[in-house]
């Protein structure tokens, strides 16, 4: 029997839907978006404004590109949404039940065990390592070379976050764990734009290679828990927590679920900070008169010294580039949710199991919040500008109850790495043509991203 309220939501939402692109049977918009993502998602919002209705096949999906409405699912409505697990069904293998995957009290339980080591006060031994595994890098460069600048950041964030996180000098498996991270991505990226669930344990080709790579990096995983376990107490990494850690009846966590959450960290945190680094570069190269003026606050503020975490509010700059590069290219490019009820969003009714999808690539580039925004301006973030934009309209790492637990130090190891670099050296792009922006899990570099090393002239 409909109520008053049912009815009064069914009307609403047959009389207003939101406007937006037709799709094909079957597929819905998911060709659009795998010919090209980042020039849909912008041509919709400037088409149809800030909620757009479309499809993922026979999914229903909404595209938010008003901070407000982004603030609503995010933060003030969150228990109403859940990630969306058409899309994280694709990453299952990979991720498990970690902090990235799982949901309800399970997920605010680990998050708990997690935070400690995220803590500020642990920012400055942390500081220590990068600065230190960014030097070693740069030991191993010559003047003149040309190396592809993505694939050194993720090997240096690689090693940082194994260090910082689980006390563990794993380098030499760096370049390894790399191609596999790349085939890893590039399977779930095919996976994303289907209409319908392939099965893994279904033989194509791609659903082979993917759980080979799978099992080649829960070996590694599985190699640093052995260490850690091997050494005395002591350790404060975020393992070493959370081999400690205990529940409410006392059992430790399974060794299933350590796997799960050293996988989420040590891939999901690498690589986002080898990003925004890769595309603070490529801006840089493309605007010398910005990278002399940040070789101009190092070489003041550093006086030829190696950095530390105590020099990152003196390098304001340094900050404003970084904060710079993840407006224009944010590695977390966009976000998923699915409604669990009925909802309401402006004028319109999200049904239950609807997609909800926040793109920081649209919001970033909106000429609402910033002016000339597809332009690089560092300096705009130097004029309090923070403070008076909506809270939703800036978010490279998310935001709500789900914002990134490692923002504080995915932003100290960018100061640092980009500080230590620039003292030593300045980066020449060499190519010829705009670089892609290659929107999968993360937004990557089409091709890599190869860089001419010039040192650096010293006063």
């Amino acid at each position: 029997m409909l109520t008053r309220q049912t009815f009064r939501l069914e009307a609403k939402s047959v009389a207003m839907r939101p406007p937006g692109p037709r799709g094909l049977p079957l597929v819905g918009n998911l060709m659009d978006i795998r010919r090209d993502a980042l020039g849909f998602f912008t041509e919709c919002s400037h088409r149809y404004g800030d909620i757009v209705g479309m499809r993922l096949g026979t999914w229903p999906a909404i595209l938010l590109n008003n901070p407000h409405h982004a603030e609503s699912v995010l933060v003030k409505n969150h228990s109403k949404f859940i990630k969306h697990r058409v899309f994280w069904r694709h990453v299952v293998a990979l991720f498990g039940n970690g902090l990235l995957t799982s949901e309800g009290e399970f997920w605010h339980r680990q998050r708990r065990l997690a935070a400690p080591a995220f803590r500020a006060e642990r920012l400055a031994c942390y500081g220590e390592v990068m600065v230190r595994q960014t030097s070693r890098m740069l030991d191993g460069w010559e003047p003149g070379e040309i190396r592809d600048l993505h694939r050194e950041l993720l090997g240096l964030t690689y090693g940082i976050a194994a260090e910082t996180l689980f006390d563990s000098e794993i380098k030499q498996r760096a370049e390894s764990i790399q191609d596999d991270v790349r085939a890893v991505i590039r399977e779930i990226a095919s996976r994303i734009v289907r209409p319908f669930v392939i099965p893994d344990c279904i033989p194509l080709p791609g659903h082979v290679r993917y759980r080979r790579v799978v099992r080649r990096i829960d070996r590694y995983i599985r190699k640093i828990i052995d260490e850690q376990r091997a050494r005395p107490t002591g350790s404060h990494g975020l393992l070493s927590m959370l081999l400690s850690a205990r529940d409410e009846s006392g059992r430790p966590m399974s060794d299933r679920q350590l796997r799960d959450e050293a996988v989420t960290l040590l891939l999901a945190g690498h690589e986002t900070i080898a990003l925004a680094l890769t595309w603070t570069w490529y801006l840089l190269a493309q605007h010398p008169e910005i990278d002399a003026k940040v070789a101009e606050e190092v070489g003041r503020i550093l006086g030829g010294r190696a950095a530390t975490v105590g020099d990152i509010p003196h390098l304001r700059f340094t900050e404003q580039v970084v904060m710079e590069a993840m407006r224009l290219y944010p590695p977390a490019w966009f976000f998923g949710r699915e409604a669990l009820c009925d909802f309401e969003i402006g004028p319109y009714i999200v049904r239950k199991g609807t997609t909800i999808l926040i793109s920081p690539w649209v919001l970033h580039r909106d000429p609402r919040f910033f002016e000339a925004p597809a332009q690089f301006r560092p300096e705009r973030w130097g004029t309090g500008m923070s403070g008076r934009l909506p809270r939703f309209a800036y978010m490279p790492f998310g935001g709500g109850p789900r914002v990134c637990i490692g923002s504080r130090f995915a932003m100290t190891e960018a100061i640092l790495v980009l500080a230590t670099v620039t003292q030593r050296f300045r980066l020449k792009w060499e190519g010829e043509k705009p670089i892609v922006p290659l929107p999968s899990i993360t937004l990557r570099p089409k091709g890599g991203l190869r860089m001419r090393l010039v040192p650096r002239r010293t006063a």
